[in-house]
């Protein structure tokens, strides 16, 4: 039975927040809001928070990598990706399956990932995560992905819930000092 993110003390989340090398974010849910505009070409845009990018500087001065996990072949992301300086796995369908990949590629763990995302196809990727590493889920995600969050943001996905995710990471890490 996994182990119960409500179990989790502060001890036990310093400790774990202390070791991630790695932030994996899903993207539409989490850095947007969900909304796709669409025209005649098809995708038009999406809208992003810039608060986030500063979520992942902030990560990237305290030696933590970010990551962008979707199911989406979105050149939206691919361009928020390319801006932000990080990696995009897009077309996902197996989170799960591509969280491998992804740690080989950042040379971590599942102890030192942290994952945030928002509805049931990220549930998989969480359930690999949750017993070693950090979970969240923005305050809008569905609640099956808030119950197996660690941490559950204020903020709605596309307005600031990867930036506080990642803050809450760097707070509790030096909570530990």
């Amino acid at each position: 039975m996994p182990l119960s993110p409500t179990r989790l003390g502060e001890a036990e989340i310093g400790k774990r927040a202390a070791a991630i090398r790695i932030v994996i974010t899903d993207c539409d849910g989490v850095l947007t809001d969900g909304g796709v505009y669409y025209g005649p070409e098809g995708e038009v845009m999406k809208r992003f928070s810039i608060r986030d990018g500063m979520g992942v500087e902030r990560l990237r001065n305290a030696g933590i990598a970010t990551a962008i996990m979707s199911g989406e072949r979105s050149p939206s992301i691919q361009k928020r990706a390319e801006k932000l300086s990080i990696r995009a796995y897009l077309g996902v369908k197996d989170k799960a399956g591509e969280l491998a990949q992804i740690l080989t590629d950042h040379g971590a763990d599942l102890a030192n990932t942290a994952f945030i995302g928002d509805d049931v196809n990220d549930s998989s990727v969480m359930g690999r995560i949750l017993e070693s590493g950090l979970v969240g889920c923005p305050s809008d995600g569905f609640l099956e992905v808030q119950a197996r969050s660690h941490y559950v943001t204020k903020s709605p996905g596309g307005h600031g819930a990867f930036r506080e995710f990642a803050e809450w990471i760097l707070q509790s890490r030096f909570s530990t000092l």
